[in-house]
C-alpha cells in the first residue's frame, strides 16, 4: 500500500480521535448537573471527571486558584491570571496538534504495512487502537510542562509531576481511539479495495521463533526483573538531581516499568500465582504477536517491526489488566468505573520496551533467516 492511499485513512482518523477527544473534554460540565451524582453515584462522576479532565479545555478549579494567587493583588493579579489561563490554552493546543500528529503518522505506518485486507483486517484494527493509545499518553507528556507551569507551580517536583501527566487521561483515549481505529481501518479497506492483496511473506518458522523469543525476552525485563518491588524501589532511589532534574524516579519508572509485584508475603500461594499468571498472560500475548507478525507485515522493516510491537505490548497489558479486573474480589466502591481506573497503566513504558524489543525481534530475524537461507558450512 502506497503512502498517498495509506496517508487518507491516517489523516481521518487522526482528526476523528482528537474531535472525539475534544468533545468528551467539553463534556465535563455535565458532571456538575443537578442530579448527575445521584444519577451516576458522586464516586462515578468524580472518578469520570478524573479521566476527562486532561482534556477539558476549560481550566480546572485548581488551575484558576493557582492563577488567581499567584499575581499578588490588584491589576497584577489581573494580569498573571490572564498569562496563566494563556498558558493553559497554549498547553490544551500543543496537546490536541501532537495527538494528532502522532497519531496520523503511527497510522500511516501501521496501514501502509499492514494493510487491512482479508486475513490482516482485525490485526490492523488492532494495532492502530492500541497506537491511539500510545499517542494519546505521548501527546498529554510533550504538553504536560506547559500545563504545569499554568497551574503556578513548575518549579516544585517538576520530574514527579511529569510522571503524574504521563499517565493521565488514558482511560477515555481507549474508548475514543476504538472509534478512531474503526474510521482509520475501514477507509484504509476502502482504499485498497481495487488492489491486489500483498501476498504473505514466506519467514521461516525457526527464524520467526528465535525473534519473537528474543523480543519477548526484552519485555520480560521490564516485566519480570525491573517490576520485582526491590529493583523497583532501587530504581526509584539510585538517581538523583537538583533543580527541575531533582526527583527523577517517578519518571523512571513511569517510563520503564511495565507492572509491579512482590513475592507472596503471607498471602495464599494460589492467589499470588493467580496474579503472576496474569503477568504471563501478557508476555504471551507479546510472544503470539512477535511470532505472526513477519508474515502479517508487507515487509518487516525495523521501524514497521518496532511499532507492532508497542501495539502488541500494549494490548497485551490491556488483556492482562482486564483479566485482573474480571478475578478480582468486588470493590467496596462499587461501580465497574472505579475498577477501570488502572486500565492503560504502563502504555509510556511499553512504547520504551516496545521500541527496544521491536528492533532486537526485527534483528535476530534478519541475522537468523539469512543464516538459514546460507545453509550449514560445507567441509
Amino acid at each position: 500500500m502506497t503512502y498517498r492511499r495509506a496517508a487518507i485513512p491516517a489523516l481521518i482518523g487522526g482528526l476523528i480521535l482528537a474531535a472525539l477527544l475534544w468533545s468528551a473534554g467539553a463534556s465535563t460540565h455535565a458532571l456538575h448537573l443537578p442530579g448527575t451524582g445521584g444519577t451516576l453515584g458522586s464516586g462515578t462522576a468524580a472518578e469520570l471527571e478524573r479521566w476527562l479532565a486532561p482534556w477539558a479545555y476549560d481550566p480546572p478549579t485548581a488551575f484558576r486558584l493557582g492563577a488567581e494567587t499567584s499575581g499578588g493583588v490588584g491589576d497584577t493579579a489581573t494580569s498573571d491570571g490572564a498569562r496563566y489561563r494563556a498558558l493553559y490554552g497554549t498547553g490544551l493546543q500543543i496537546r490536541f496538534g501532537a495527538l494528532f500528529v502522532l497519531f496520523a503518522l503511527g497510522a500511516l505506518l501501521l496501514v501502509r504495512r499492514l494493510p487491512p485486507v482479508r486475513g490482516r483486517a482485525t490485526a490492523a484494527f488492532l494495532a492502530v487502537w492500541a497506537w491511539g493509545v500510545v499517542a494519546g499518553a505521548l501527546a498529554v507528556t510533550v504538553s504536560a510542562p506547559w500545563l504545569i507551569a499554568a497551574a503556578g507551580h513548575g518549579s516544585h517536583r517538576f520530574l514527579p509531576q511529569l510522571a503524574g501527566a504521563a499517565s493521565s487521561g488514558r482511560q477515555i483515549v481507549m474508548i475514543t481511539s476504538l472509534l478512531a481505529a474503526a474510521a482509520t481501518v475501514f477507509t484504509a479497506r476502502i482504499a485498497v479495495k481495487d488492489t491486489e492483496p500483498p501476498a504473505r511473506a514466506a519467514v521461516p518458522a525457526r527464524a520467526a521463533r528465535l525473534a519473537a523469543t528474543a523480543g519477548t525476552a526484552v519485555v520480560a525485563l521490564s516485566l519480570v526483573v525491573l517490576s520485582y518491588d526491590r529493583v523497583a524501589a532501587l530504581l526509584q532511589t539510585a538517581f538523583v538531581g537538583s533543580g527541575l532534574l531533582s526527583e527523577p524516579g517517578d519518571l523512571l519508572r513511569q517510563w520503564l516499568l511495565l507492572g509491579g509485584w512482590t513475592g507472596p508475603a503471607g498471602a495464599p500461594a494460589g492467589e499470588w500465582l493467580l496474579y503472576r499468571a496474569v503477568d504471563a498472560l501478557a508476555l504471551v500475548v507479546v510472544w503470539c504477536a512477535l511470532r505472526w507478525l513477519p508474515g502479517l507485515l508487507t515487509r518487516a522493516t525495523v521501524p514497521a517491526t518496532a511499532a507492532v510491537t508497542v501495539c502488541a505490548i500494549v494490548l497485551g497489558l490491556l488483556v492482562s489488566q482486564l483479566v485482573e479486573i474480571a478475578t478480582s474480589p468486588a470493590s467496596p466502591y462499587g461501580s465497574f468505573v472505579y475498577k477501570a481506573a488502572g486500565l492503560g497503566h504502563g502504555v509510556p513504558a511499553a512504547l520504551t520496551w516496545g521500541l527496544l524489543a521491536g528492533t532486537t525481534a526485527a534483528v535476530v530475524l534478519r541475522v537468523t533467516a539469512r543464516n538459514g537461507e546460507r545453509g550449514p558450512a560445507r567441509p
